[in-house]
């Protein structure tokens, strides 16, 4: 193509790498969340957050109804936009906005927030199987929202393996050390935390007729909405 005809497709706005558009559109649009709603030191968009459209709400025209949050939640969990570009990856974390969640932020805090939602699902027991991580929302969920209003899991806990954590905890000690150990050890002693779990396999559990799950004897479960909270895992 003649440098002239590029020219002119180029006055035309015309767009030459559609997956760089996209992801500089989003990048934009973070940026522009960021200036106008950031509250700590990370960037964090809620799931359900559309763009609004009108002047008086201090967003460009071309940005209106863009679906911030769900595109959030695609980067999140399926790489939208990031997949294979390290590049990308940088950028948003430049800003505060961190593409793969906190999978890999395994602070106490994080570990013991988990802990505690785990524990109120289950009666006031922590006995967390060894596979479980903390589940992110089914990914058609952005269009159901009375499934995320009633999501028990903040997104910045998505991915954590908590099983592996409170092994970690049982077995080599970890969190338990220095001048705060005897505090988190009483923190997991509040929320049940079972220290020497019975060897074995855990019961599955089951959905009866109303959608509501249990487990397959006669103890009591809390579980708010059919998750993958219950597997068989052998310790």
């Amino acid at each position: 193509m003649q440098s002239k005809e590029k020219k002119q497709l180029d006055g035309l706005g015309f767009v030459w790498d559609v997956s760089e558009y996209n992801f500089v559109r989003f990048f934009r649009a973070l940026r522009h969340f960021d200036r106008l709603k950031r509250e700590n030191s990370s960037l964090r968009v809620p799931s359900k957050f559309v763009v609004p459209s009108g002047h008086e709400n201090g967003w460009p025209p071309d940005m209106w109804d863009y679906p911030l949050g769900a595109r959030c939640m695609a980067v999140r969990q399926k790489q939208l936009y990031v997949k294979n570009h390290p590049d990308r990856k940088q950028a948003l974390e430049d800003i505060g906005f961190r593409p793969n969640g906190n999978a890999h932020r395994l602070g106490w805090l994080d570990v013991v927030h988990a802990a505690a939602i785990y524990s109120q699902m289950h009666g006031r027991v922590l006995n967390v199987p060894l596979s479980f991580a903390v589940p992110a929302p089914p990914r058609d969920a952005e269009s159901n929202s009375q499934i995320m209003d009633s999501w028990p899991w903040p997104d910045r806990l998505w991915g954590l393996k908590l099983g592996q954590r409170l092994k970690d905890v049982r077995l080599k000690g970890a969190y338990m050390k220095g001048p705060d150990a005897h505090v988190r050890r009483a923190q997991l002693d509040n929320l049940g935390f079972v220290w020497h779990p019975k060897r074995g396999r855990r019961k599955r559990c089951i959905e009866d007729g109303d959608g509501e799950v249990g487990i397959n004897d006669d103890s009591p479960c809390t579980t708010i909405m059919k998750t993958d909270y219950c597997q068989i895992q052998e310790y």
